[in-house]
């Protein structure tokens, strides 16, 4: 995976190294030896990637086939998870096919305010992660788990069933390229697994090379962690 420097202005490079160099990428020698000649996925923290693991699809539910359909689904359906008094929806941004899928926790104050799953501040620093594998935002389809903020409110071990079925739907139907999913509850909806157990493993989601890593809001209040994040957005991006 190259960046063409030419795609880049000079502020879009300058943030580009700004996120490396907090990821932790500021130095031309790493801890361990590395092979610079060597396939990606043979480097990567330092051993090999594992075979990517196929998660089981869902039991059939009825969820719209279209994406169209299903869009529409999420724009205008009661009874949605986290559908309550108070609740605001958050649709998805994007186009289907894009390069990239991001499925975030659900939606913050922040993100509702913005209308969009990542919002504010965390959405720059997920600009930032796109530029540094060489995407730029119109590349992702950003969405989260559950389409509605709660203030305080907090999601039934039903609901998250439910999420993790319509979020495996939503993935087959926009069909990215790439699967980041950003957040402690996407990886156990999606995954079955607590991010901590599911990061460092490429996983497929519908056939989707899939990577679970922290939240932008998580990197936010905890800076250290920008390393690892990095690691992973490399995972993404090897190849199988």
């Amino acid at each position: 995976m190259s960046v063409d420097a030419e795609q880049y202005t000079m502020d879009e490079a300058r943030r580009l190294l700004g996120w490396w160099i907090e990821a932790g990428v500021d130095s031309p020698v790493g801890e361990e030896p590395r092979h610079w000649l060597k396939p990606l996925r043979a480097q990567v923290a330092g051993a090999q990637v594992p075979i990517a693991r196929e998660i089981a699809p869902p039991s059939p539910a009825e969820l719209p086939a279209d994406y169209e359909a299903f869009r529409a689904h999420l724009e205008q359906a009661t009874g949605l998870p986290l559908d309550r008094d108070g609740a605001r929806r958050v649709l998805p941004h994007g186009l289907a096919g894009a390069k990239i899928m991001l499925v975030s926790e659900m939606p913050a104050r922040e993100d509702a305010a913005d209308g969009q799953p990542i919002g504010g501040e965390a959405w720059l620093l997920a600009v930032r992660m796109l530029a540094a594998i060489g995407m730029a935002p119109d590349d992702a389809y950003s969405a989260s788990l559950a389409c509605f903020h709660v203030p305080g409110g907090k999601i039934s071990e039903a609901e998250m069933v439910r999420c993790g079925d319509m979020a495996r739907q939503h993935v087959a139907l926009v069909k990215p390229e790439r699967l980041l999913l950003l957040g402690e509850a996407p990886a156990r909806a999606m995954l079955g697994e607590p991010l901590a157990r599911a990061r460092g493993h490429a996983h497929k989601v519908e056939g989707i090379r899939t990577v679970a890593t922290f939240h932008p809001r998580w990197l936010l209040q905890r800076p250290g962690d920008k390393a690892l994040a990095w690691r992973d957005l490399l995972l993404l991006m090897d190849e199988l």
